[in-house]
């Protein structure tokens, strides 16, 4: 999942791996500090800007990218081994990550956009949450215009205009992409033995 900050992603995948025990989240490493109340290896694994050109260099990312001066990447260990547990990860990373991730993962990716019913209610948000100067909060808003721009690329497109509405939504596109035959190795043999009553 990808959106402009502020849109609601953040909550929407939050909930969604709260409410589905098969599905885990991603968690990104950074090299942008701490914001109150946020934990190591909870929101993110902060890392010293040496930390991670290390793990770039190893190729123990499974994406990455740098924004507004800070760099953020998907460790790779943890997704695979949530997938070779029989878990969906769900990914809450920008546009470039998400190319990457479907790069990497054509038949195993699917792209969703959040967007927000207004761009003013970005600005809204974000001044509501306190969490960042006022500086950082202009350079978030124009980063989601540049976020913005790349929302043709994704698969699924929701407006957040009420969260519930969204949510609902959201779990539509998970338990449809779901259920594809694809996604379900346990289907041919399952078939076979209708076929064989």
């Amino acid at each position: 999942m990808s959106s402009p900050a502020g849109a609601g992603k953040t909550s929407l995948s939050r909930r969604l791996v709260a409410d589905y025990a098969d599905m885990v989240l991603s968690i990104s490493a950074t090299t942008r500090p701490p914001r109150p109340g946020e934990e190591e290896g909870r929101e993110y694994y902060f890392k010293t800007r040496p930390e991670f050109d290390a793990m770039v260099a190893a190729d123990e990312l499974f994406e990455w990218a740098e924004v507004n001066g800070n760099c953020y990447g998907t460790p790779k260990a943890p997704v695979l081994a949530a997938m070779e547990a029989g878990k969906d990860v769900l990914f809450d990373i920008d546009w470039q990550g998400a190319q990457q991730v479907a790069a990497k993962a054509p038949s195993d990716s699917v792209r969703v956009f959040v967007l927000p019913p207004a761009w003013s209610d970005l600005s809204r948000r974000l001044h509501a949450r306190a969490q960042d100067s006022e500086e950082v909060i202009v350079q978030r808003l124009a980063l989601g215009q540049r976020e913005i721009a790349h929302w043709s690329e994704y698969d699924y497109v929701i407006v957040n205009k009420d969260f519930d509405r969204a949510y609902a939504d959201l779990i539509h596109i998970y338990r449809s992409e779901r259920m594809k035959p694809g996604r379900n190795p346990w289907l041919p043999a399952f078939v076979q033995g209708l076929a064989e009553e």
